[in-house]
């Protein structure tokens, strides 16, 4: 049906673009350096969306959230949302210093609100304590390391404990002391290049390259790739101006959204309707299990084409910030309306 609603969507825009309910298949990705600098970057600034080349015809195979956003809650309206959220550039802008990503008060409300009405979670790269000081919130489920440490809110944990688990779900646990010493290992290698550094994410390593001249961001490449590839425990995966070392585990953040929807007790449920917000390439792993249930919503967050199975899109995070507010208050609405 969602589908549906696309194709004529795009019709009325003018965009001659047919959808399939198929799945579609996930392209590798091939962007240039200056992919990674969207969303807020501040490496050469940022280009105003409709100057983009080709930004108009992508948005008609990916339309706006917010332009689709009565379509997107008809379609949900009596249905179960459980909602999913990346952290950096969706949640918070790119900076140049991981440290200081910190998102706004006001996306901090309006995620505490959606919260409220949907089961929540946020699922990043990053080390899930560390999510959870940036976001502060005690009613979300966090993910961190792309999903292999999962933790439930206070509430959800005495449930889970029922069931024989013991509040963090870790399914690279034994992994730890390998990825303790690559850590080491990574810092040694990329000791003398200039502005790189290693972000301990505790079960990944994240290797930062955004303050590294330009000139140097194939040789640290590189030497990653060498050092990983003698490492059959580990796999190398890239992102936005980061390197990200995994354990050789069969999990992504696609695994994550289907054990939380299990653990939420929905995977079998024919009601419900997974909303995932991403930027990044990891992200489209979850992309990926939505798009193969046929329903729920997959947005990307992007200010500029980039290849995606996401179904809609939103251009920043002041986009993120404007559809949550208008989810919640929907929500609220509608809770009134049955009152």
């Amino acid at each position: 049906m969602m589908m549906r609603k696309l194709t004529k969507f795009n019709h009325t825009m003018g965009f001659q673009i047919t959808h399939s309910n198929k799945p579609k298949k996930v392209k590798p990705f091939s962007c240039p350096n200056n992919d990674d600098d969207d969303n807020g970057g501040t490496n050469g600034g940022s280009l105003i969306p409709d100057d983009v080349p080709g930004y108009a015809s992508w948005l008609g195979k990916h339309p706006s959230a917010l332009n689709m956003f009565d379509s997107i809650t008809k379609e949900a309206k009596g249905k179960k949302v459980v909602v999913f959220l990346d952290y950096d550039g969706t949640l918070s802008p790119i900076v140049d210093d991981p440290d200081k990503a910190f998102m706004s008060a006001e996306m901090r409300m309006a995620v505490r609100e959606v919260a409220k009405h949907f089961p929540t979670s946020i699922i990043s790269g990053r080390r899930r304590e560390r999510v959870k000081e940036f976001v502060q919130l005690s009613n979300v489920y966090y993910a961190g390391s792309h999903g292999l440490d999962i933790m439930a809110p206070p509430r959800a944990v005495k449930a889970c404990d029922k069931k024989g688990n013991e509040g963090a779900f870790q399914p690279a646990k034994l992994f730890l002391p390998a990825i303790q010493e690559m850590s080491i290992e990574l810092e040694d290698t990329i000791r003398e290049i200039q502005g790189a550094r290693i972000e301990d994410n505790k079960f990944c390593i994240s290797v930062h390259y955004r303050q590294v001249p330009p000139k140097d961001h194939e040789m640290l490449k590189e030497k990653v790739k060498s050092l990983v590839g003698n490492r059959p425990n580990f796999r190398l995966t890239e992102g936005k101006m980061v390197l990200e070392v995994r354990p050789s585990i069969e999990w992504n953040k696609g695994d994550a959204l289907n054990y939380l929807l299990d653990t939420l007790g929905f995977s079998n449920a024919k009601d419900v309707l997974p909303l995932y917000i991403g930027d990044d390439r990891t992200d489209e792993d979850a992309f990926k299990v939505i798009a193969s249930r046929r329903e729920g919503f997959p947005i990307i967050v992007s200010s500029i084409p980039k290849d995606t199975i996401a179904w809609f899109s939103l251009r920043d995070p002041s986009e993120v910030l404007a559809f949550l507010l208008r989810l919640a208050k929907w929500k609220k609405s509608e809770i009134h309306f049955y009152k």
